[in-house]
């Protein structure tokens, strides 16, 4: 049963998906680059904590 609703999940999701993008492409443009800064930033943030890491936490 779980199998059956994590398949109808992952369906919904890309139906949505390509609903937005075929409506919508520049929103769509937007939504990426939005999810893009923020995997950037988040890139950023561990790097600067491992970086104060290895300056010894100071």
């Amino acid at each position: 049963m779980a199998v059956n609703s994590k398949k109808a999940a992952v369906y919904i999701l890309v139906v949505f998906t390509l609903y937005v993008i075929i409506t919508d492409p520049a929103k769509a443009a937007d939504y990426v680059q939005v999810g893009f800064e923020g995997i950037s930033d988040a890139a950023k943030a561990i790097g600067d904590f491992f970086t104060w890491l290895a300056d010894g936490a100071q």
